[in-house]
């Protein structure tokens, strides 16, 4: 071994030398790539924003050309931008335009060449690119770029070679020293062998065995487990890198759960088998939770456990009460529970959603909660976990459970399957401590979500009141630091994932034209060919705002009655809970509300409010989003709301307006949306008109931004960063299992 490590030590510094010998080399060859591409980035951005520019110039908007510009460089890299009509006149440019760049002095940027500006924030890259118009035919464009990222990739760059030149000297030094054992025990063995005609390896009458090398198994596992660390770091700083797609969270998978079992856990099923007379439809249900978590199954190939609601259920599962999904293109298992009257009446429209969701929705009605209720919903959630038991096909899966219904399964799921890997999230918003502290069960339902590895919410706002509520209630250990609980032995991570739609769109859903979708509904609808019109897609839900917004859609009509009889808003609003009486008074009152506004402004021909109480499928909404002018979002209380994602990513053809609520998870992901608060009618009513009097490039430029954040941040990526991060919690939970046991 010390001859071994004579031999190791001196390749090692000596490959070490190259390394860092070889590191300038790489960062002048760096910079030129970098340079080029951010020449190739700015003839990119100048083509894009000639026709919009050259508009503003054209009015003379000079106040209106700065805030584009200053727009522009919310852009990570884009510093600023500036325009000079002339060589002598002075440039219109964002905030951040360093002084050195004048009108006068652009010449020494034109040209070929490496335009690398020092400044006080670090190294700028200077590009002029001509943008010439009739009022100024010697217009030029000025992109100035921040390249800092450059000197982050430097570093990144020469630790990675560094890296590699010792992972080379490991692999040569360790292939060198077995060539040398090998030689020294078992070469003669060997040629006597060999001359003899046995062969080397051990088979059936070889009188001599094969050397056998005990000690070098532990440098096997070892070096092993380097090589996979180091990839799971690897992949964890490309994490904002990689393109989320399902076969890139199919690859994650694969690579980082490779022959793990995944199940999904939650009271609505994403596929509902209904009788109609003497066939079988399918419908997916308008569920938000679904949405998000369909294509998630579809890229994994789990199962998905869910409580089985449709008429026609029971008839397409086979004995163990499972059918493959999709229809025609199965990618996936349903697991369904049954459930009786008395148990979905006591927990479904009983303590989760007349106790716990007006409890966690600050909608203003009162949350009832009746001790009946609490008896079916432990009991429900004990199904729920003996179908994960039964459904589990290793003692340590990883299992997805959704949303408010199934708050103590984590707990029961934890008791019969110590070792699984528990992601509980959160779909709706969680209250402050002394909101939730109504709840009489409170300090059951907070340990049962404790069961978790990991437990997900929309927004940091909520992570902080869960923390606080824990904190408040149960005798658990709170790291603020780490965002962890302890409590029994066990913790849990509290952490955010804004949950998200799957991007691109489905095929089908975008395949008919805007201008087919435009006069297909307005025909549907009898709607005049010009009318213009809003949308709004809800459950009939008193959180959704449905009142408040017709309160806003009739005060537009007070304060601009051009707009009677020229504009009308559908309302998509699919039955819900219907056998819960504030729902039955509420869809009542947004009845009553539809009737009297119609009323009110009733003249010769389309109505103010059409109001749709059915169900619609995807494709049909789509269709909607597409042919709309606006989309309202009033939610009084939501934890994202994607309907608002839905429609951004609808409009292909990158007009339409959206006028989203504040008190939504999706308001701190879309600001380029008009946000209002939805109980302030007057507020709401402006936007309105805002929108109805938009200039189509304001609209564009609103749409591109929002259809970038909602393609970037996509439900893949939503779920695999929830993923990774159970992945990395059981590679932590085995090394220390392993250290438990006295292994290295």
């Amino acid at each position: 071994m010390r001859l071994s490590l004579r031999f190791i030590l001196p390749l090692m510094l000596v490959l070490a030398g190259i390394a860092y010998a070889v590191a300038p080399l790489v960062d002048q060859l760096t910079l030129r790539w970098f340079v080029y591409d951010l020449d190739s980035r700015s003839s990119l951005i100048a083509n894009t924003i000639q026709v919009p520019l050259q508009e503003q110039l054209a009015v003379d908007k000079k106040a209106k050309i700065v805030e584009f510009f200053n727009r522009l460089t919310q852009d990570e890299r884009l510093f600023s931008v500036g325009y000079c009509a002339s060589p002598t006149g002075k440039i219109l440019a964002s905030r951040s335009l360093p002084p050195e760049i004048r009108c006068a002095a652009l010449n020494r940027w034109e040209g070929p060449g490496d335009h690398l500006l020092p400044s006080s924030q670090g190294l700028l890259h200077v590009t002029v690119q001509p943008m010439p118009s009739e009022a100024a035919p010697t217009g030029r464009l000025v992109l100035v770029h921040d390249m800092s990222f450059v000197t982050r990739r430097s570093k990144e760059t020469k630790r990675y070679v560094f890296y590699l030149f010792m992972g080379l000297a490991v692999v040569v030094s360790l292939v060198t020293v077995i060539i040398a054992q090998l030689s020294w025990r078992g070469w003669m063995a060997g040629m006597r062998s060999l001359l003899r005609g046995e062969g080397l390896l051990r088979q059936p009458g070889v009188s001599v065995p094969p050397p056998n090398l005990p000690e070098f198994k532990p440098i096997a596992r070892d070096l092993q487990r380097l090589i996979r660390e180091l990839e799971s770091d690897a992949r964890a700083r490309d994490e904002d890198q990689i393109t989320w797609t399902p076969e890139s969270l199919r690859a994650i998978l694969q690579g980082e759960l490779r022959g793990e079992d995944v199940i999904v856990v939650s009271n609505r099923e994403p596929y509902i088998h209904q009788r109609r007379g003497g066939r079988i439809e399918v419908q997916r249900p308008a569920s938000g939770l679904v949405t998000a978590l369909e294509p998630i199954m579809r890229a994994c190939r789990g199962t998905w456990i869910a409580h089985g609601s449709g008429s026609a259920d029971r008839e397409v599962v086979g004995k163990h009460d499972r059918v493959a999904v999709p229809p025609g293109n199965p990618a996936y298992q349903i697991r369904r529970v049954w459930l009786s009257a008395e148990e979905e009446a006591g927990y479904y429209y009983g303590f989760a959603n007349e106790g716990l969701w007006p409890l966690c929705h600050i909608a203003h009605v009162r949350p009832t909660f009746r001790s009946g209720d609490w008896t079916q919903y432990v009991a429900v959630n004990h199904k729920f976990a003996q179908a994960v038991t039964s459904e589990a096909r290793s003692k340590a899966p990883i299992v997805l459970v959704q949303d408010y219904h199934l708050a103590l399964l984590p707990k029961m799921i934890r008791e019969e399957l110590p070792d699984a890997t528990i992601i509980t999230f959160w779909h709706i918003p969680w209250p402050n401590p002394e909101s939730f502290a109504i709840c009489p069960w409170r300090d059951e339902v907070l340990e049962g979500m404790l069961g978790s590895s990991i437990l997900g919410f929309h927004t940091q706002f909520h992570c902080n009141n869960f923390v606080d509520t824990v904190d408040r209630f149960l005798e658990a250990r709170v790291d603020r630091e780490s965002f962890t609980v302890s409590f029994g032995g066990k913790l849990t991570a509290v952490r955010r994932y804004p949950i998200s739609i799957a991007w691109p769109p489905e095929d089908g859903m975008l395949q008919k034209t805007v201008p087919d979708c435009r006069s297909e509904i307005r025909r549907m609808n009898d709607l005049p060919p010009e009318h213009q019109f809003g949308i709004g897609v809800d459950r009939l839900d008193y959180t959704k705002g449905i009142v408040e917004r017709f309160r806003a859609i009739e005060r537009l009509l007070e304060l601009n009655p051009e707009w009677i009889g020229r504009f009308t808003f559908v309302q998509i609003a699919a039955p819900t809970r219907a056998g819960i009486e504030e729902y039955q008074h509420h869809e009542a009152q947004v009845r009553a509300m539809v009737t009297r506004i119609n009323g009110r402004f009733e003249r010769q021909g389309p109505p103010t409010i059409v109001l749709k109480v059915e169900h619609h499928e995807p494709h049909e909404v789509y269709e909607y989003f597409r042919a709309a002018d606006l989309c309202f979002v009033s939610s009084l209380h939501d934890g994202m709301n994607l309907v608002a994602k839905e429609f951004v990513a609808a409009r292909d053809d990158e007009h339409g307006v959206l006028i989203l609520s504040q008190f939504t998870g999706a308001a701190r992901e879309l600001p380029e949306a008009l946000i209002v608060n939805p109980y302030d009618a007057d507020q709401c009513a402006a936007a309105l008109h805002l929108a109805l009097t938009m200039p189509a490039t304001e609209q564009r430029d609103r749409m591109r931004l929002m259809r970038g954040l909602v393609a970037e941040f996509n439900v893949y990526r939503w779920a695999g960063r929830m993923l990774l991060d159970a992945a990395a919690m059981r590679r932590r939970s085995r090394l220390i299992g392993k250290t438990g046991r006295g292994e290295a």
